[in-house]
């Protein structure tokens, strides 16, 4: 998931704009599942079963297993990054702004985008899971490739109908242009006249179907790269819309650092929060039980429940106090969503200290792979509010940077929120590992195998403060 995540946001970021240049991507995502289905399905390539009750106990893959397994994971990474954030923005480009009804359903656009998104994580996370666990990873993984397959083709079939833009080329080589440009006439003197600035006829920007950006006070050292200076060389003049385009994307960053953190709280709860699970007691009835990996479907269910409950009721009723259409302003939503992060964190850390406390009092603190005499749903009210807050905080995320981020540039506005998505995995993933050395030297470690003698709770309280930091972060952009 990490190296997938990281991925999307690397190659999306830098190679692709175009929205509708989408089906030669899909090519490495349906070769990346196809390896993927093929490393769990042949012998050889196939990793030895391994259960995470005695994960220290399991034989270790070999370099071929992990190669063929990780490369497949590149593979589905570069193509994901290529298409994901190109197909929200090719949806949201599919409404006319200019028509008023056309306008009003744009701004359901991506609550709705968003909700079928996790209704196929919902599927993931229940049926996937249970087939995987119950039937075989070649199935778990086969099914998803033959889906992968059947979504290329319903795609390619729609491709007449949809809404094309012109193609305005890499916007990261624009905006790499833009600051070498500025820098090469860093010791020029600032004009003041705008006729001393380089931009193009108007009539050019309407046969390309956009529209000239008029200069800002904003980031005004990058203004030197549309100053006219007798040289005409693309990589030394630009035009004042590409620099105002470079400005609204640089401009957007803070924004995105603020939700490295959430990103990173969202990464536990495929991790930390279901190896929680693990230790639990997971029965419901007779021999029924909950495979530990299908409580992110609790997370999933949340989210459904509250992305309509958001559309259909919230933003009605908002809407009559604030005068504003969407009820709340994008920012404000971020901003609410990461309040729920911080009651989620808050709650998991007491929940942890509750089950170490069981753990404790009936002496299984040492002993691996045994059941804590408590049931499974303790880890519910995290789950759910995980849901809430993601209902707020990931939909808002996504079409904020796409709403943001100039006309030409919309896909990779949008790829900024699977770059916190990205990053935070990484986030996550470094911040476990650093705590769990460091308290190691220091003796009795923090984040252990056993989760019994671990002290994951000790961990949430940082998360709590670096989310308190995040939200007085955004309501300063506010």
């Amino acid at each position: 998931m990490i190296t997938q995540k990281m991925e999307q946001l690397i190659f999306k970021a830098i190679l692709f704009e175009d929205p509708l240049e989408v089906d030669g991507k899909l090519v490495p995502s349906s070769s990346g599942m196809l390896v993927l289905t093929l490393s769990v399905s042949i012998p050889g390539i196939k990793p030895p079963d391994c259960s995470m009750a005695n994960a220290e106990d399991c034989e270790q893959t070999s370099i071929l297993q992990l190669a063929v397994f990780f490369g497949a994971l590149y593979t589905l990474a570069i193509g994901t990054g290529g298409t994901k954030a190109n197909i929200s923005t090719i949806g949201a480009d599919q409404f006319d702004e200019t028509d008023p009804k056309e306008k009003i359903q744009k701004m359901s656009f991506f609550n709705w985008w968003m909700f079928s998104i996790f209704f196929g994580t919902l599927f993931a996370n229940t049926v996937l899971v249970y087939v995987q666990d119950n039937v075989g990873w070649g199935w778990g993984y086969g099914i998803p490739t033959l889906g992968i397959a059947i979504s290329i083709f319903v795609f390619l079939l729609g491709t007449p109908f949809y809404r094309h833009k012109l193609p305005t080329g890499s916007p990261f080589m624009k905006m790499t242009r833009v600051i070498v440009a500025s820098f090469r006439k860093a010791n020029a003197p600032m004009a003041r006249s705008l006729t001393q600035f380089h931009e193009l006829p108007s009539m050019e920007y309407e046969r390309k179907g956009t529209f000239p950006i008029q200069p800002t006070k904003s980031l005004r050292f990058l203004d030197r790269a549309s100053l006219k200076t007798g040289t005409t060389d693309q990589w030394n003049l630009c035009t004042i819309t590409e620099v105002e385009e470079t400005k609204q994307m640089l401009n957007m960053l803070p924004a995105m650092f603020a939700t490295f953190v959430p990103s990173a709280t969202v990464a536990q709860v495929s991790t930390l929060f279901v190896k929680q699970g693990t230790t639990l007691n997971a029965r419901i009835a007779g021999n029924f039980s909950i495979p530990p990996a299908s409580l992110t479907a609790f997370v999933t269910v949340s989210i459904l429940i509250s992305i309509v409950l958001y559309d259909r009721v919230f933003v009605k009723v908002t809407r009559k106090f604030t005068g504003n259409p969407r009820g709340i302003t994008l920012l404000q939503r971020m901003g609410v969503g990461m309040i729920f992060h911080i009651l989620l964190m808050t709650v998991a850390c007491f929940t942890e200290r509750y089950r170490l406390k069981v753990a404790a009092d009936h002496g299984l603190v040492h002993q691996k792979g045994v059941k804590l005499p408590l049931s499974i749903f303790v880890l519910l009210p995290q789950f759910v509010l995980m849901g809430i807050a993601d209902a707020f905080l990931e939909v808002a995320k996504l079409e904020f940077f796409y709403d943001q981020a100039p006309e030409c540039m919309k896909s990779l506005g949008a790829s900024y929120s699977l770059t916190s998505l990205g990053i935070g995995n990484f986030l996550s993933s470094f911040l476990l590992s650093t705590v769990s050395k460091i308290t190691k030297k220091r003796g009795r470690g923090w984040i252990l195998n056993n989760l019994n003698e671990s002290r994951a709770e000790v961990t949430h309280p940082v998360d709590v403060k670096e989310e308190e930091a995040n939200v007085m972060g955004v309501e300063e952009n506010e």
